[in-house]
């Protein structure tokens, strides 16, 4: 009941009238908040060198396969010289964190204020953890500072931040980096509509958009997807 009494308090705030006044102080402290956090952002990561954000459920507990799978996979990307940044919260974030600081890399979380579910793990370099609160800052964070992503089974957020970056490389706004799914059993069925309905049907995307994704199955063949795209290419900054 609390929960529902606060969703239609947010609503009634939504519709209320407000003069002028109010909505520019609000909007006007509101561009203030969201600087300071692009701000830290961009001073707190600028050095952390070559990294991999991994994206995936903060519900998966740590006796699920995919978080078992996530500890390893972090683990070898830092024994390959890859750090890695999650969202930061638990599950799969708690365990890419867990794998990097098992494997003495680096390990970043780029954590979000939320209602329920999310706070920092403990897996997370004391000067690398950011707190956000809102969620555009902190999604530049995870593509900035990333040379490649790795997509572990997740929820609506995961979706969000792994179209974004399918998005981003396919409008050319960041380079072509690696996105690496992992597990057939889990992404198999969205692949297959989007080839069929998105591309088949619709003809929504070019077939070359396909060639954007990889699906693995293994800790080890996501870690290899990223050595193989970076035998051709230098460590760098995206933008």
């Amino acid at each position: 009941m609390a929960q529902n009494s606060n969703e239609q308090d947010k609503l009634r705030e939504a519709f209320k009238q407000k003069d002028w006044n109010e909505i520019k102080t609000n909007d006007s402290w509101a561009v203030f908040k969201i600087m300071s956090e692009f701000v830290e952002g961009y001073e707190r990561l600028s050095k952390i060198g070559p990294c991999v954000s991994i994206f995936g459920s903060a519900r998966t507990k740590d006796e699920n396969p995919h978080y078992i799978m996530a500890e390893e996979l972090a683990f070898q990307l830092t024994q390959n010289g890859y750090g890695v940044i999650t969202g930061g919260g638990p599950g799969i974030m708690e365990a890419g964190n867990k794998g990097a600081q098992r494997g003495g890399g680096v390990s970043v979380g780029l954590n979000i204020d939320l209602p329920f579910e999310q706070q920092g793990n403990p897996y997370i370099d004391n000067d690398k953890l950011l707190n956000f609160q809102y969620f555009f800052p902190r999604k530049v964070m995870f593509v900035k500072y990333a040379q490649g992503f790795i997509v572990l089974p997740g929820g609506f957020g995961t979706l969000d931040e792994l179209f974004e970056a399918i998005t981003l490389i396919q409008t050319k706004k960041i380079g072509k980096f690696p996105i690496v799914l992992v597990s057939h059993a889990y992404w198999d069925g969205l692949i297959n509509w989007v080839k069929e309905v998105m591309l088949g049907e619709e003809n929504n995307i070019s077939e070359k958009d396909l060639d954007l994704l990889k699906i693995v199955d293994t800790p080890e063949e996501a870690v290899q997807e990223i050595n193989d795209f970076y035998k051709k290419y230098m460590h760098k900054p995206n933008f």
